[in-house]
């Protein structure tokens, strides 16, 4: 009798170096490959993270039909739909990579309790698994270094590596058409070519990954995401043999940080865990926050920032910092106002990552920025984007301005701004607030609310 088996792809959409997909293969004689479109997710994404969705499920649709088979697309509840599909092809085994957030473990409690010992996780997206990195109480260190510490001394985990002898070709509903071009290639193969190219320049990720005017992050975070590269295969790829690549294998240490924190409390994706700082007297101003999420807030750095998200769905882990920084210490407008926003429109968009991002920013996550450091929008802007490339290329109506008046126009001499074709307040906004201003506002409605809570 052939056995059966059901692999429910989520956030890891790839053949290799898949242990929900090798331990079926291991298992069982023929798969039953799954994606459900599930509606609560889909609501939640942006038009560029479905749109990258759904490039990737082509990808590997094609993935599959190269070994006879093919991803088969549901729509609904997974609740409903994961068992239903295991009943209907006599599936003895269900199996997935697990996920941190809240939402993904009430899904996978309820599809456990309707099938039992039959449904089978593993840890596929993250390099090493929650509860491994611990403290001598058995607690994820809430102070980031001696996480990093432990994290590097283990070695990679153990995974099956089988590959499923059969796999069936019913597609289902068939994955949605794509109406735009995606952000990236999709699939595994354009996401391996990827982390190769990256590869060859990495070595000077330490020196310019700070820059947003040049290539000099990854750019991988989106595969990372939707699981079209393996963590641990990223990490074996690049190594640790040089400081630029010493450095970026630390932001994956990060990233199962985050992941880890967020297993072991999930209040952590909206509410701060520095409980001194749950009640700070947040502004939350609409015409504030709009301004911000339009990029017409005056401050050229925020502002191509905030035009690159809503442009192309991504934006350089530095200019994040500092455009969150402007919206929660300048604008002091609270941080899940930011964190939501940058969820839904980033291509990588991750809840784990996203929430401890911003309350590091906002100063009331764990190890965290202090409170009382606010990032001066001016100053990133010379130091990161020297020559202003990053923002003529954003922020179009500035281009003419010569570098040392193109991070902050508002003190241009009027010759300069006529000779650009600027005029402040029209074709470009003043700013909309004094940052000196701002800055000691929210040091001053932080420190009432860490003297109220002490009360």
């Amino acid at each position: 009798m052939t056995s059966r088996s059901v692999v429910w792809f989520r956030r890891d959409l790839r053949l290799t170096d898949n242990p929900a997909w090798a331990s079926a293969g291991a298992a069982t004689d023929r798969v039953t490959a799954l994606y459900v479109l599930d509606s609560t997710l889909l609501r939640g994404a942006g038009d560029y993270r479905r749109t990258q969705l759904f490039a990737h499920l082509h990808a590997l649709d094609q993935s599959l039909r190269r070994r006879g088979g093919r991803l088969m697309v549901r729509s609904g509840e997974a609740e409903q739909v994961v068992p239903e599909v295991a009943a209907a092809c006599g599936a003895q085994l269900v199996c997935a990579n697990a996920d941190v957030t809240p939402y993904a473990r009430r899904r996978d409690g309820a599809v456990k309790e309707i099938l039992g010992s039959t449904f089978q996780r593993w840890w596929g997206n993250l390099v090493h698994a929650p509860g491994t990195v611990v403290t001598a109480r058995g607690h994820t260190s809430r102070v980031f270094t001696p996480f990093s510490s432990k994290w590097q001394q283990l070695p990679l985990p153990v995974w099956p590596h089988d590959v499923p002898r059969g796999v069936d070709d019913d597609p289902g509903e068939g994955v949605p058409a794509l109406e735009s071009e995606p952000f990236q290639p999709g699939g595994e193969d354009a996401a391996a070519d990827r982390l190769l190219a990256f590869a060859r320049r990495v070595d000077d990720y330490a020196q310019d990954r700070d820059i947003p005017a040049i290539d000099g992050t990854s750019v991988l975070s989106a595969d990372l995401r939707f699981g079209t590269l393996s963590p641990r295969t990223v990490v074996s790829t690049i190594g640790t043999s040089s400081e630029g690549r010493a450095a970026f294998v630390r932001q994956l240490a990060w990233r199962d940080w985050y992941a880890h924190l967020l297993w072991e409390i999930p209040s952590l994706v909206d509410s701060p865990l520095r409980a001194d700082l749950a009640d700070i007297a947040w502004e939350n101003h609409p015409g504030d926050i709009a301004a911000w999420r339009e990029g017409r807030t005056g401050y050229p750095l925020i502002d191509a920032g905030m035009r690159q998200l809503a442009s192309t769905g991504w934006m350089h882990n530095r200019v994040r910092m500092a455009t969150a920084s402007f919206l929660v210490k300048d604008l002091l407008v609270d941080w899940r106002i930011g964190e939501h926003w940058f969820r839904r429109l980033l291509v990588d968009g991750d809840v784990a990552q996203n929430a401890g991002n911003w309350q590091w920013v906002a100063g009331t996550g764990p190890d965290a920025a202090p409170y009382f450091r606010v990032f001066n929008p001016v100053l990133q802007s010379e130091r990161f984007d020297p020559e202003g490339n990053y923002i003529r290329t954003f922020v179009p109506e500035l281009a003419g301005l010569s570098t040392p008046w193109i991070h902050r126009p508002w003190t241009a001499p009027p010759m300069e701004l006529a000779e650009a074709g600027v005029t402040l307040g029209d074709s470009y906004p003043l700013p909309m607030i004094d940052h000196g201003f701002a800055r000691t506002r929210a040091v001053a409605a932080y420190a009432e609310a860490r003297q109220a809570a002490r009360a």
